[in-house]
């Protein structure tokens, strides 16, 4: 058999079985961080105990953090203070004729991934600590302050590098990634600024610095007795405050690791935050996406089965929805918008929650379809956004059905006295967003006294037969289906075991969305 509806979405890019992961972001590129490390070259002081006389420069490049941590190191990062959060891939079963919320069938959020975060050269201690020596950049006009450093080990008894600017000019040159901890003089002046301006904001300079490096460690160095200007620092942003002329190597030691600790804290809740609030969004998205079936008081049974392509992927495309208007006609819907992410998401619960307002109004074949087309249309951000459909109504004996296709693969049927077979396909209209102007014939199919009828999207034949480029397609399905019809399963079941196979018939988890739906007339 002919498939009977070519490929309309390309093949998304990423097949690799998981989404893009988030990583923390900052920091210069590699190019500029070669060209600091060039300037760090001839400002950096390596603090050792060994016979370097004082203030004697070293190579910044020598036992430097590296740009680019191994896999190895990555994993260690997220077990540590600032882990992963993830959030499981949605795999929602509805059921039954039931007017609860999407929670109360097993509908969870898609999943959303938020690897490990660490600021820019973090350093780790313990078991997973990085085999590199702790870097500080000290902003300081006074050249006498470096010296305070001098025989200041860190938590491991490594020594500890400084780099020394006297002005933020070249502490911008020397903030290359593997500076760990910035020690600023928040008295020093603002680049550009006159006195008198700088003089309306005592932190001027400190809120330069954060701006300039937002995901590094800052310690403010202030005049003894300024207890009350080093807590608004801390308040505005810094991760502690100490007294210039108070200081030495025990408190110093123990305030470094303390902000760079405290630092990767940060980072961690504000991304672990984010990745909540991700996670909500996306299911108020499923939600939309995913409704309630409004099938009371038909003999109908119904089952729904969604799964978003690629193992920690977004909301993708695909939506439906189920209603019975007052006549006793009940009406199916499944459709797909090209593309994944939750800007097809969105668009997809438009396009549903419009699909609902329009059969509920009375209108149903092709001038529903021309109506949602302009729907699209209007609220699509790309003109090459489209969207396929399929639309079933049920008449109120349950024995015959009008049906539209808009570039969607044919439903399939199942019946006792037959086998699985899909229904006609030949007049199948464009896709939605297309064809301006285009016309979708609705066909006229009989169902018999007992039926099975399933509508899927193009996630559900597309997925590889082994490790060849074959896919399944729907020959396969059709074959498939009838298989599990024949071991006796039905209704969530059935939609469970054949998402299933065709996942492991994938080799693992697909590329695409899968949404199916599945009605049932029992008499």
């Amino acid at each position: 058999m002919p498939v009977p509806v070519p490929r309309q979405r390309a093949i998304p890019a990423v097949e690799s079985g998981q989404a893009q992961a988030v990583h923390a972001v900052g920091g210069p590129s590699e190019e500029a961080a070669g060209r600091r490390e060039e300037q760090a070259c001839r400002n950096e002081t390596t603090v050792a105990n060994d016979t370097a006389p004082s203030g004697a420069h070293h190579d910044a490049r020598d036992g430097a953090h590296p740009h680019a941590q191994d896999d190895a190191q990555e994993d260690a990062q997220r077990n540590t203070r600032g882990g992963a959060l993830n959030v499981p891939p949605a795999d929602g079963v509805h059921h039954g004729v039931s007017t609860a919320g999407v929670s109360t069938v097993g509908v969870s959020a898609p999943g959303v991934a938020v690897t490990g975060v660490t600021a820019p050269g973090a350093y780790t201690t313990g078991a997973g600590a990085a085999h590199t020596p702790l870097t500080l950049l000290l902003i300081e006009d006074d050249p006498t302050a470096a010296p305070i450093f001098r025989d200041l080990p860190d938590s491991d008894g490594r020594p500890i590098r400084v780099r020394t600017a006297r002005n933020l000019t070249e502490a911008e040159r020397l903030l290359t990634d593997d500076v760990h901890c910035i020690l600023l003089d928040i008295a020093l002046p603002v680049p550009g600024r006159t006195s008198a301006a700088a003089g309306d904001d005592e932190l001027a300079v400190l809120r330069h610095v954060l701006r300039l490096a937002p995901r590094h460690a800052v310690l403010a160095l202030t005049a003894s007795g300024d207890a009350e200007r080093g807590a608004e620092a801390v308040r505005v942003g810094a991760q502690d405050y100490l007294f210039k002329d108070e200081l030495d190597g025990r408190l110093l030691s123990r305030a470094i690791r303390y902000a760079v600790e405290r630092k990767r804290s940060d980072t961690a809740e504000r991304r672990l935050a984010e990745g909540k609030l991700r996670a909500q969004e996306n299911a108020r998205l499923e939600r939309g996406l995913l409704p309630t079936p409004l099938l009371e008081g038909s003999p109908l049974r119904f089952a729904a089965r969604y799964r978003p392509g690629r193992s920690r992927a977004l909301l993708g495309g695909d939506f439906y929805d189920t209603v019975r208007t007052p006549d006793g006609t009940v009406h199916a819907m499944i459709g797909d918008v090209c593309g994944h992410g939750p800007d097809e998401a969105a668009l997809g619960v438009e396009l549903r929650i419009a699909w609902r307002a329009l059969t509920l109004a009375g209108l149903c074949g092709d001038q529903l379809l021309n109506t949602l087309q302009q729907v699209l249309e209007h609220e699509r951000d790309d003109d090459e956004i489209f969207a396929t459909l399929c639309t079933v109504d049920i008449a109120p004996d349950g024995r015959r059905a009008g049906l539209c296709l808009a570039g969607h693969p044919a439903p399939l049927i199942a019946r006792p006295d037959r086998p699985a077979r899909l229904l006609p396909y030949d007049n199948n209209g464009p896709a939605l967003g297309l064809l301006p102007g285009a016309r979708w014939p609705r066909m006229q199919v009989e169902l018999g006294a007992e039926w099975s009828l399933m509508l899927y999207t193009d996630g559900l034949i597309e997925g590889r037969i082994g490790e060849g480029r074959e896919r399944l397609g729907q020959d396969g399905m059709v074959e498939m289906i009838r298989r599990q019809l024949a071991e006796g399963l039905s209704g969530e079941a059935l939609l469970r075991a054949a998402v299933s196979e065709v996942r492991e018939l994938n080799g693992g988890e697909l590329t695409d969305d899968v949404a199916v739906v599945l009605l049932d007339r029992v008499p």
